[in-house]
């Protein structure tokens, strides 16, 4: 578990699927595979995907959770699932409501922080869809840079930002 001065982040628990699946389902999830064509099935199977990376590698996304209330509102860190060219650095808000408050830049600080220190990377990447603009903006709100050299995961249009280290 890490903290950042709002936020608690944790591994992902039973109790977050439902929050995830309703982000999932959403519009709001078109960048990270989810979207209004799926179906609560599709996304209970995405959630299960984020909650097993953890099994396998031992690390991976962790969940944001306000310190006040104790409510989930999306999630953030390390990823690295099979035949993705580089570790990344990922992240979610649920819901619009949570958007614009600087959780996302505070909580990735904190967990690029991890991933470097804790979990020994030596380098992290973020891959982006080209008009995802609040994920490129937080991107180079926090530091990173664009990296054309590097390889994307998969034929999507991506532009690969790379971390810089704490």
């Amino acid at each position: 578990m890490l903290t950042t001065n709002r936020l608690i982040l944790r591994p992902p628990q039973p109790d977050d699927v439902d929050p995830c699946i309703d982000f999932i389902i959403t519009d709001r999830a078109k960048f990270v595979g989810g979207g209004t064509d799926k179906t609560r099935a599709d996304a209970w199977r995405a959630a299960a995907i984020v909650f097993g990376h953890w099994k396998i590698r031992g690390w991976g996304l962790l969940v944001m959770e306000l310190q006040d209330t104790g409510k989930a509102i999306g999630s953030i860190g390390p990823w690295y699932p099979e035949g993705w060219p580089e570790k990344e650095l990922s992240w979610s808000i649920w819901s619009a409501d949570h958007e614009g408050q600087g959780y996302a830049a505070e909580a990735l600080i904190r967990t690029r922080q991890w991933a470097f220190e804790d979990l020994g990377w030596d380098t992290a990447v973020s891959y982006i869809d080209p008009e995802n603009a609040r994920s490129i903006a937080l991107a180079e709100r926090v530091g990173c840079t664009v990296d054309p050299s590097a390889a994307a995961p998969d034929d999507d249009p991506t532009i690969i930002y790379r971390h810089p280290r704490p």
